[in-house]
């Protein structure tokens, strides 16, 4: 820190001290510097205790506990010219036994220090007016584990520094800030920096953060939906056995949403889906050609009525004109992922996997050579086989690539 010499134009290098040789101690000056000014921490900050001990079965005191702007606990721990190896643990553990303060102990513990400080001022006032609420109803003050920890010394050691970054990467809300004094003469001064994060990449490590987490969530619930699938399609497929269905003998469970039967013409197939809402039985139309697709589908779809009476009810007719494959598909409503629901889900999968094959099964015969006359029209098909069902959302129908 230097000191401006605006007469001769030049600047003063200020003395660096440390707080024992000025005889500061943390309790009586640092911790009553910030009380005073919390805005010196790099935000507003509303101190509503000091030495606060309240908690059970315990004598320990954290240094400055304060309300955010967004109504989060945060709890100040200060130290002097050494932040010492426990500073860490000390300030998680009084984070978690304010985890459990209500919004009104939070009221109280603040009301306490007002009322020591014999000020007069009432606690819910001032936590409103602080937040810019007009009723302390409207107050959400500690939800969660949203506590946040401020660190406060002029030297950090490095066994802090780097279980302070480790916690960052795993969302707890941390900062240190180094304090120096300076002495001018008999003048002192005070430097507070924040180092961890760097103010500049604190918004950047937060939006880190909250992607790493999202992206873990994203895997995790992909792992369970994985496994709940398979759990499915296995007790579906021993259904389809036991009830002597032969459609599906040769499909292996696995992990995705749908299981496809192979109709014995090449890109005609017979699907199955599990849905979280839903399950659906269709016959697929997906070969080469998209021309020879929708030509195929419009021929199901002129003999709509005898193929609806064969099949017992009303299908749906999915044309997709903007797809190569066109479906034909009969669904109903299920809880999907409650497992007490798939007993009655696969006695309606075993019996509509059956109306499916039972009613498509006599046209695959007419498809084939319709299919091979158009090809003699349409000449070679170039077009890779699309069975694929990579690539596919949940409610995407297979082998239609989800958008």
């Amino acid at each position: 820190m230097y000191r401006i010499d605006s007469v001769s134009n030049r600047i003063a290098k200020l003395k660096r001290m440390s707080f024992s040789a000025l005889g500061l101690t943390e309790r009586h000056h640092l911790q009553e510097w910030l009380a005073h000014q919390p805005d010196a921490l790099g935000e507003e900050l509303l101190i509503i205790q000091k030495e606060f001990d309240g908690f059970d079965d315990t004598k320990e005191r954290l240094d400055l506990l304060a309300l955010d702007k967004q109504g989060s606990l945060v709890i100040i721990e200060n130290k002097l010219d050494d932040s010492g190896k426990d500073v860490v643990w000390q300030a998680l553990k009084y984070a978690s036994y304010c985890s459990t303060l209500s919004k009104s102990q939070v009221a109280a513990i603040f009301q306490m220090h007002l009322d020591k400080q014999q000020l007069g001022q009432n606690a819910q006032s001032l936590i409103c007016d602080f937040l810019g609420l007009e009723d302390f109803d409207e107050a959400v003050i500690n939800t969660g584990h949203d506590q946040r920890l401020i660190m406060v010394a002029a030297q950090f050691r490095k066994e802090v520094t780097s279980t302070v970054l480790w916690l960052l990467k795993h969302r707890v809300f941390v900062k240190c800030f180094r304090v120096t004094p300076f002495a001018d003469g008999g003048q002192l001064f005070l430097s507070v920096e924040q180092v961890i994060p760097l103010p500049e990449a604190e918004q950047l490590m937060i939006g880190i953060s909250e992607k790493e987490e999202e992206e873990e969530e994203s895997a995790r619930g992909q792992a369970a939906r994985h496994q709940l699938r398979a759990d499915f399609w296995h007790a579906t497929l021993d259904a389809l056995r036991i009830a002597n269905v032969e459609l599906y003998g040769n499909v292996s469970p696995g992990r995705d949403h749908w299981l496809n039967a192979g109709s014995g013409m090449s890109g005609i197939y017979y699907s199955m889906i599990f849905n979280h809402d839903q399950a659906r039985v269709e016959f697929a139309v997906n070969t080469r050609s998209k021309d020879i697709n929708k030509a195929l589908f419009d021929h199901l779809f002129a003999n709509r009525a005898r193929i609806e009476a064969t099949y017992g009810q009303a299908l749906t007719w999915r044309r997709l004109e903007e797809k190569k494959v066109s479906l034909v598909e009969f669904k109903a409503p299920f809880d999907g992922y409650n497992r007490e629901s798939w007993p009655s889900m696969i006695a309606w999968l075993v019996e509509h996997v059956q109306r499916m094959e039972r009613t498509f099964d006599g046209e695959i015969g007419t498809m084939r050579a319709m299919a091979k006359v158009a090809r003699a029209s349409y000449g070679p098909i170039d077009v890779p086989d699309d069975a694929s069902m990579d690539g596919l959302d949940d409610d995407a129908a297979p082998g239609v690539v989800a958008t």
